[in-house]
């Protein structure tokens, strides 16, 4: 019989498609929110800060020296201003003649006012004049400036102004005595570009300076950052091994220690690694109880399980030879001999699931072959229609065969675990429906129904051993009294999680729905015209 390709992407079922393996990426030690990154960021930040600071207190210091020596000059241009004889500028009252003096800065000026706060003259030195040509040695100030420097204090106190057309200036002013008279106010400013030029160039300088050992930082602290935390990373990476070993159940080695280099408590790394180190040893220990109590455990089920089968099945027996006499016997005696009968077949079943779920804990022997689900699911949903026929019963199948690698025998239990639930725990008129489908490299059986729902505190424990649900899904008679072993289910998720599949339950009121997922067999197309595909297990 041939089969039509279904209308998904990746060719078919029958695609050799690889599962998608967890591959663990080696995190970026300066990634987001690392520990090296903020290291980095932090020691960056101080060396900048500090780089700042020395910056702004070596201008300050720089300025404070500069300005003390354009007051010391400032002191001298005043003194080869000032007549030591009639105690003013020049014998023309002018500065034009003690502005020429030899060394006066090129951009001194001078003011002479009356008592009456009129400029009488007023002149600055200019390049021509330090060029020699004395004709035009010095110019007049701008009216605006003159205007400010009447604003000077005449008490021989320096300030910084800043003038009009002509930037900023170191000034003092002086009163011109004569006789013991005021006779005028003089005022004298020595300009302050060149500090501020010197400022700038050094702040600049300093800027460039700071950029470059900020750079520099920020590649040495990597380096070193990076270094300094190999020995941290290196725990770091033993834990998140450890954190993916399967502990949860079986016999578990924890083989892996953190290195004695990376244990030495003489560090706080080291301190570290030594206490994850005894923590493992710990854990081990406990590890190595549990499994040796959960041998002894499953070793008694598995033992007590086997011998209570012949008790069981002489008890049984014995129950059912009454039969042919039992209308003969009283009716309360013919009553208990039917309880008694009902009842073993009833442990027996229990005795059975027991002995199944400690066979597969001590290692599932699974007779794993190629089998078509849908004719697994076919039959299951058959016997369940037969077994309830207050239900309806609902099947949709793929229009391709969905071939498993697993035990038939245990699929068959599988599903029919999975509709004796649906039928024992729901009302009478309720829709169970079952669907087969491939979703990438598996197979996917769902059956879901529309009763009463799982209660929210049952739904994480479902698939637990003698798990029961309450009594408002359970429909049966006597489910009060033990009608449901809670063991069906727990069968469920041990056969498939030893086909290495995965089974899952999401429910609310009105939806309930079980999900087995299982790996498909992988087909390989047939090498010679005629022949049926050739059937590979999945590796």
């Amino acid at each position: 019989m041939s089969y039509p390709a279904p209308d998904e992407p990746g060719g078919g079922p029958f695609a050799n498609a690889p599962r998608a393996s967890d591959v663990v990426s080696r995190p970026d030690p300066f990634g987001r929110d690392t520990l090296g990154r903020q290291l980095v960021i932090r020691v960056t930040a101080l060396v900048a800060l500090a780089a700042l600071l020395i910056t702004i207190a070596t201008a300050l210091a720089t300025r404070q020296v500069l300005m003390s020596q354009l007051d010391r000059q400032l002191d001298a241009v005043t003194a080869r201003l000032r007549d030591p004889v009639n105690n003013y500028i020049g014998s023309e009252r002018g500065p034009d003649r003690g502005l020429l003096r030899p060394g006066q800065p090129i951009g001194t000026l001078a003011v002479i006012y009356d008592t009456d706060g009129r400029a009488e003259s007023s002149g600055r030195l200019t390049e021509r004049g330090a060029a020699g040509q004395y004709g035009a040695a010095v110019t007049v100030l701008p009216e605006v400036a003159v205007s400010q420097l009447a604003g000077v204090q005449t008490d021989a106190s320096k300030s910084s102004m800043t003038l009009s057309e002509l930037g900023q200036y170191r000034v003092v002013g002086f009163r011109i005595v004569s006789g013991g008279t005021t006779v005028a106010t003089l005022v004298v400013g020595v300009p302050l570009r060149q500090v501020d030029e010197t400022i700038l160039e050094l702040v600049g300088l300093a800027a460039v300076f700071s950029l470059l050992i900020v750079a520099g930082t920020v590649f040495a602290a990597r380096s070193l950052v990076v270094r300094s935390l190999r020995p941290l990373n290196r725990v770091a990476a033993t834990a998140q091994q450890v954190s993916q070993l399967k502990l949860d159940r079986g016999e578990v080695a924890l083989a892996v220690r953190v290195a004695p280099e990376d244990a030495n408590p003489a560090s706080e790394v080291g301190r570290v690694g030594q206490a994850i180190n005894h923590m493992l040893n710990n854990v081990e220990e406990a590890l190595a109880a549990r499994q040796a109590s959960e041998t002894r455990v499953r070793q008694f089920v598995a033992d007590a399980s086997h011998e209570l089968r012949n008790p069981l099945a002489a008890i049984r027996g014995y129950a059912e030879l009454t039969r042919h006499d039992r209308e003969q016997l009283p009716a309360d005696t013919a009553y208990a001999m039917s309880r008694v009968e009902s009842e073993t077949e009833r442990m027996s079943h229990l005795v059975e699931d027991m002995l199944l779920l400690a066979r597969l804990d001590s290692g599932p022997d699974l007779d794993l072959q190629p089998c078509d689900l849908s004719e697994i699911v076919i039959n299951a949903v058959s016997d369940a229609r037969a077994a309830g026929p207050d239900h309806a019963w609902h099947l949709t199948l793929p229009h391709y065969p969905v071939i498993a690698y697993a035990d038939q025998h245990r699929l068959q239990q599988v599903m029919a675990n999975l509709l004796a639930n649906a039928r024992a725990h729901t009302p009478p008129g309720t829709r169970v429906h079952t669907e087969v489908s491939i979703s990438g490299a598996d197979a996917v059986v769902t059956v879901t129904d529309n009763g009463p729902g799982i209660p929210p505190e049952m739904s994480d424990r479902v698939f637990e051993r003698f798990a029961r649900g309450d009594a408002s899904r359970m429909r049966t008679p006597d489910a009060g009294t033990g009608g449901s072993t809670g063991l069906g289910l727990a069968i469920v998720a041990a056969v498939v999680e030893a086909h290495h599949g995965s089974v899952a339950v999401s429910s609310q009121p009105g939806r309930t729905q079980f999900m087995v997922r299982l790996p498909l067999a992988h087909l390989a197309p047939a090498s010679h015209a005629g022949q049926g595909p050739d059937i590979r297990a999945p590796r």
